[in-house]
């Protein structure tokens, strides 16, 4: 008995957590300029917008205060996140979050062979495993803040690395990921992470 008391206080300390963050109600009634790009779901079938949905939230918002203070600079979105309020932010993140996420289908099944192995690592390389992070099916860490990837555009994936390489996106430690991969690495990974889940 005590054993189930505990899980419940523990449950409900995790629900309440979760639900502190943001309203996913209130963050449906104000996505509608992000369902343009993004897919009113979060759903995005423009390869070059991510999808949000079934992302952390954790995540979402980290990134949406990242593109509104410029930390993370990017064309489109720069100029998106900075007129958000910031009390919708997390509003925004509990609606992408909460909603169910499509899969993706790889449209070149030799190049997702050749991004499975990498998604896998290659220490003769120098290349770190994708899964280390991002977990074997590509869900993400969500206490870590490492994104979930499944499911996601291979041309969007494609371009975040290059940015990471390039060091047109700041994080040191995707860019040293990063620091051995080819272009045609790139693409075969993201290949496999689009038909991944």
């Amino acid at each position: 008995m005590k054993k189930i008391v505990i899980a419940t206080c523990l449950l409900l300390g995790v629900t309440s957590a979760v639900q502190a963050g943001g309203d996913p109600a209130i963050g449906k009634e104000k996505s509608a300029v992000c369902g343009a790009c993004h897919g009113m779901d979060g759903n995005s079938v423009v390869p070059t917008f991510p999808k949000l949905a079934g992302q952390s939230e954790n995540y979402l918002i980290k990134q949406l205060k990242d593109l509104k203070a410029g930390v993370r600079k990017d064309p489109v979105m720069s100029g998106q996140a900075a007129a958000l309020n910031d009390a919708d932010i997390p509003h925004l993140a509990a609606y992408f979050s909460s909603q169910k996420p499509a899969p993706g289908a790889a449209a070149n099944a030799d190049l997702a062979a050749t991004g499975q192995k990498l998604f896998s690592g290659n220490l003769a390389k120098g290349i770190i495993a994708c899964s280390a992070c991002h977990g074997p099916t590509g869900a993400g860490n969500p206490a870590a803040g490492f994104p979930r990837l499944t499911g996601q555009h291979a041309m969007y994936v494609t371009t975040q690395l290059q940015r990471f390489k390039s060091g047109e996106r700041e994080n040191p430690m995707m860019r040293g990921v990063v620091a051995n991969i080819s272009e045609d690495e790139m693409k075969a990974v993201a290949e496999y992470i689009t038909g991944l889940h």
